[in-house]
C-alpha cells in the first residue's frame, strides 16, 4: 500500500473512532429526552440494573475475541506458500476450554435475564393498581381507563409512586409501546394482548415512540406519559370524565358555527366528542384542549399548528387517515373555534 493510501486508510479509522465515541456519548446523555440509560422508575431501573452488568461481560467477551483473532491473524499468518497451519484437531483441554467458558457466561447471564423477564412481566393487582389499556393505531396512541369513563390520546396520566397495569391492544398493525425511562419496549399486536408494568417516580413528561416500524408514518407515532400527584391525577380524571359543553351561539358565534361545520363535515363520524359526537376512527377530541400536543404528539396545540394540519392532514403526516377536507380559511377558523371549547 502506497503512504497515500495508508494515510487515507488512517483518515479513514480515525473518523469512524470519533463517529463511535460521540454515538456513545450521546447514549449516556441523561438530558436525552428519550435516554434508556436514564431510569425514572423501577421497573426501567430493573431493567437498566441488568443491561449494565450484561454490557460489560459482553464487553470483556468482545475485547477478549477481537484480541485473540488479532494475535492468531499476526502470529500465526501464513509466511510461505509451502507453509500450513498447526493442526490442534483432538486437543481436548482447548476444546473443554473454549466450549465450557462460554456456556458458564451464556448460563450466568440467563439466570439473571429470565429472572427479570419474569419479575417485570407479572401483572400486579389490587385495589392501588391503576389499570389502563393503550391500543396502537396508525399512527396515534388510545388511552382508556376502564371504570373511569374515560379515553384519550397520545398522552396518558398517571399518578406518581403507583403502579400501572398497562394492556396492550392494536387495532391494525403491529406497534410497539416503549417509554424508555419508565420501561422496556412491549410489542402491541392485533387479536392478543400484551401487558407492561410502569411506575414513575417523580411527577414530568416521559417521552416515548412507537418502536416497531408500522407503516408510512411509524417515525410520527410519539407519546407522552404524563406523571402527576395523585390530587393533580385524580382531578384529571374527573375533568376528562364529563361530556363536552357545547358552545352558546350567541355568546359565541364562531364556536357554535364550529360544531355545526363538525358534523356537516364529517369530522363527528370519526372523533367523539363526549355528548355531541361518537366517532371511533380518529382520537376522542372531548377534552383536546387539556393535552399539550395533537396528531400522534407531533405538533404543540396551538391555533398555528391548528391551521396547518386542518389545511391538509395528509401533507403533514404521510398516509394520515384523516383526509384533506378541502377546508376554506374561513372553515378551519370556525372548526378552530369550536375546538379551542373542548376543555
Amino acid at each position: 500500500m502506497s503512504d497515500a493510501g495508508r494515510w487515507t486508510s488512517g483518515r479513514r479509522r480515525l473518523v469512524l473512532v470519533a463517529a463511535a465515541g460521540m454515538l456513545l456519548a450521546a447514549c449516556g446523555d441523561e438530558e436525552l429526552p428519550q435516554n434508556t440509560f436514564d431510569p425514572q422508575g423501577p421497573v426501567s431501573r430493573q431493567l437498566d440494573d441488568l443491561i449494565k452488568p450484561v454490557g460489560i461481560i459482553a464487553g470483556v467477551v468482545f475485547v477478549l475475541v477481537m484480541t485473540l483473532v488479532i494475535y492468531s491473524a499476526v502470529r500465526f499468518r501464513r509466511r510461505s506458500e509451502d507453509e500450513a497451519p498447526v493442526q490442534v484437531h483432538g486437543n481436548a483441554k482447548a476444546e473443554l476450554a473454549w466450549t465450557v467458558a462460554p456456556a458458564v457466561v451464556l448460563a450466568v447471564v440467563g439466570v439473571f435475564t429470565v429472572g427479570t423477564v419474569f419479575e417485570i412481566n407479572e401483572v400486579p393487582a389490587g385495589p392501588d393498581v391503576l389499570e389502563v389499556t393503550v391500543t396502537g393505531h396508525q399512527w396515534w396512541w388510545e388511552y382508556e381507563y376502564p371504570g373511569a369513563g374515560v379515553t384519550t390520546a397520545n398522552e396518558m396520566h398517571i399518578p406518581v409512586g403507583r403502579k400501572v397495569a398497562v394492556k396492550l391492544l392494536s387495532d391494525d398493525v403491529v406497534h410497539s409501546f416503549w417509554p424508555p425511562k419508565l420501561a422496556g419496549k412491549v410489542d402491541v399486536i392485533p387479536n392478543r394482548v400484551n401487558n407492561m408494568v410502569i411506575e414513575a417516580e417523580k411527577p414530568g413528561i416521559y417521552y416515548g415512540q412507537c418502536a416497531e416500524f408500522c407503516g408510512l408514518s411509524h417515525a410520527n407515532m410519539k407519546l407522552r406519559v404524563v406523571a402527576q400527584s395523585q390530587a393533580d391525577f385524580d382531578a384529571w380524571l374527573a375533568s376528562n370524565a364529563r361530556p363536552a359543553r357545547l358552545p352558546d351561539a350567541e355568546l359565541d358565534p364562531e364556536a357554535a358555527a364550529g360544531a355545526a361545520l363538525f358534523r356537516a363535515r364529517g369530522c363527528a363520524s370519526c372523533h367523539t366528542v363526549k355528548g355531541y359526537a361518537a366517532g371511533t376512527v380518529g382520537p376522542d377530541l372531548t377534552h383536546l384542549q387539556q393535552r399539550e400536543t395533537f396528531a400522534g404528539s407531533m405538533f404543540d396545540l396551538d391555533e398555528k399548528n391548528l391551521r396547518r394540519w386542518l389545511r391538509d392532514p395528509p401533507a403533514e403526516k404521510p398516509g394520515s387517515l384523516m383526509p384533506d377536507l378541502d377546508l376554506s380559511e374561513d372553515d378551519i377558523s370556525s372548526l378552530i373555534a369550536y375546538l379551542d371549547t373542548l376543555e
